[in-house]
């Protein structure tokens, strides 16, 4: 999963998180399942497809999943990554110099925000 977050310098940068799935188990088992991650609320958004959120942080601490549309994303450590439609992704930069988002091919952009409590510990890699 990728997940935008913080180097040493303030800068927004692309890692990774793991999140460990449990081994599918009996003839019915319906699949490998990680465990339940709390959550503080799920918040909807549309964006438009000429959207461009200039340089900004998080507003806090949340999993986001594009339902319909990709989104490209410039991090301010100068890489950047394109977020799939259908993709989950973690963003934890609510501080330093942040990240921009781009609207993909002039689409709009279905998304769902799930909020993380301060508890939550992600496995960055």
């Amino acid at each position: 999963i990728k997940a935008i977050t913080l180097n040493a310098n303030g800068q927004s940068t692309l890692k990774y998180m793991s999140i460990p799935l449990s081994t599918p188990s009996g003839p019915h088992g319906i699949g490998a399942l990680s465990n339940l991650i709390p959550l503080d609320g799920l918040i909807l958004r549309e964006t438009p497809g000429d959207y461009l959120f200039d340089w900004h942080v998080a507003p806090r601490r949340q999993f986001i999943v594009n339902l319909d549309a990709a989104v490209d994303v410039q991090l301010s450590d100068g890489t950047g990554t394109r977020l799939a439609a259908g993709e989950l992704f973690y963003v934890e930069d609510i501080t330093g110099q942040g990240h921009r988002s781009i609207a993909v091919d002039g689409k709009a952009r279905k998304s769902l925000f799930l909020a993380v409590p301060a508890s939550f510990q992600p496995q960055l890699d």
